[in-house]
């Protein structure tokens, strides 16, 4: 009794599993498919590849992907055809060119201006200068009276 309990509470976690149900006879054809795959977006999920979406525009890509790969398409191919037909948003990885040259130099003007803004104001502030003179110490020693080392 208790193993068909256990059986039925894991069931529904039976639901998150991707099945791909596609058959390739070359093992080559099935490594470029899901290199693919993994490499184009999911347009309705927008955070997840083709592979990991179960969106129904995603079964729809994946299926027009894998007509493409046994048509005898190249990955370059396929490539342009769904960038030609969603855009480049598809694509994981946008290509540098004028469009996507800004996202492709942020991190790295992030990273020099944040080099600029620490060796200007932060390096700075931690060297320490006392200003004070040794007669001031003597003053102020006078004044705070004698210390109790207990």
């Amino acid at each position: 009794m208790r193993r068909w309990l256990v059986l039925l509470l894991l069931l529904p976690a039976l639901a998150f599993g991707a099945i791909e149900s596609r058959e390739f006879n070359d093992p080559a054809r099935e490594a470029r498919y899901f290199d693919l795959i993994n490499k184009l977006r999911c347009l309705v999920c927008q955070n997840q590849n083709l592979a990991d979406s179960n969106a129904d525009l995603a079964r729809d890509l994946r299926d027009k992907t894998y007509e493409m790969i046994l048509a005898g398409n190249s990955d370059e191919e396929i490539t342009d055809f769904m960038v030609e037909r969603y855009g480049e948003f598809v694509l994981y990885e946008p290509p540098l060119n004028v469009h996507t040259l800004l996202l492709w130099l942020a991190p790295a003007l992030l990273a020099l201006i944040g080099a600029v803004v620490f060796f200007t104001l932060v390096r700075p502030r931690r060297r320490v200068d006392p200003g004070v003179s040794d007669a001031d110490l003597a003053r102020a020693r006078e004044l705070l009276g004698p210390r109790d080392e207990s």
